[in-house]
């Protein structure tokens, strides 16, 4: 694929058949997913010591068995029995002295480290460092927990512009509602649907509700290496954040944080807390789109940019299937970008280019 011009006035979008071809998902795959930070889960999953908590490192896309762990920190593990490959566990536990293969008896320390198993007796070379299970990369911000099969990029790179921006929210406080939060199934190519989401070009067309309380002409977009920012600017201050003396927005009427982290998360923050976006890719047009919410103030749910969340979701979910038709036809090769409005998805697709490029 040809790389994405770094200079957004002469650029083209990604080719149309990006968002429908095989091969380009199996690309994505290896030389942007692999190599990813995913979000994980937040720390009150595994609350104690010796806590344990399985999961697949992207769903059904990336199926690789992990486990965190809650040692001294939060430590991450893989999931299978260095012996015969049994899957060491299937849910949620507490590991106690030692994690226990169901299938042969074999022991890890919750560090993973081989302690023992039965009838090993002549056996030549062993133990050995191929017998304790594989470390995987795992880092936490605030309560939120991500690992990396194998990181292209330190994860203080994809986190510090939050930190610095919003990092005087309590953030650690804030309470997962399980019944605020949803999953959606979205007929489209993963990367079209993080397309609409970095840009606030088709508001106006689009979300008429979003833009009835936000200031379409004071949009803008901050870009960092591998991350983006939009600043949603309110109509009524009464629906924006109280933010303190040493933001550097301060004294304006900023309704919403919209950070993007590549490829595929969002955290999004509004005075009432934060909605998380997980964007899941289950083939070359389908996708998984996971909503979780934390809430920080109960009583400005329903308030501002933060408010009718499903009605933009599902408004958004039909402008991307119309538009996952559209790159399909003959007639479309690629676009060009507004070098005012799509800086977020110039970013993105230069990202995308150079990692597939590599």
């Amino acid at each position: 694929m040809k790389r994405i011009d770094k200079d957004i006035t002469k650029a083209s979008t990604l080719p149309g058949s990006f968002y429908s071809c095989e091969d380009f998902l199996r690309k994505v795959k290896k030389d942007i997913f692999e190599k990813s930070w995913q979000l994980i889960t937040h720390e009150s999953n595994i609350k104690s010591e010796k806590d344990a908590f399985p999961f697949r490192f992207l769903d059904d896309f990336i199926k690789e068995p992990l486990f965190l762990v809650r040692n001294n920190d939060i430590d991450c593990f893989s999931n299978v029995c260095t012996h015969r490959g049994n899957l060491l566990m299937e849910e949620p536990c507490n590991i106690g002295k030692s994690i226990f293969c169901k299938y042969h008896g074999r022991r890890f320390d919750s560090c993973g480290k081989f302690l023992s198993m039965p009838e090993t007796k002549n056996m030549q070379d062993f133990p050995s460092e191929r017998d304790n299970l594989s470390r995987v990369s795992t880092k936490k911000w605030k309560q939120f927990i991500f690992a990396s099969l194998g990181p292209s990029f330190p994860f203080e790179q994809l986190i510090n512009d939050v930190e610095e921006r919003v990092g005087w929210m309590p953030i650690e406080d804030f309470v997962y509602r399980k019944d605020l939060s949803k999953e959606y199934t979205v007929d489209a190519n993963w990367a079209l649907y993080c397309d609409n989401y970095l840009e606030c070009f088709h508001c106006p067309f689009v979300h008429k509700g979003l833009s009835a309380v936000l200031k379409h002409q004071d949009y803008h977009i901050e870009l960092f290496p591998y991350s983006s920012l939009q600043v949603g600017v309110g109509k009524d201050e009464n629906d924006c954040f109280d933010l303190p003396k040493d933001s550097v927005d301060y004294g304006k009427k900023i309704a919403a944080y919209y950070f993007w982290l590549f490829p595929n998360t969002m955290l999004n923050f509004y005075p009432w807390g934060l909605s998380v976006n997980i964007v899941k890719p289950i083939s070359v047009n389908k996708t998984k789109v996971e909503f979780r919410a934390y809430v920080w103030k109960e009583e400005k749910l329903d308030l501002g940019a933060g408010a009718s969340l499903e009605k933009v979701e599902l408004e958004d979910e039909e402008i991307v299937q119309s538009v996952q038709k559209g790159v399909l036809s003959r007639f479309y090769e690629h676009g060009r970008f507004s070098p005012k409005m799509e800086k977020g998805v110039h970013h993105f697709h230069c990202l995308i280019s150079d990692f597939i490029n590599r």
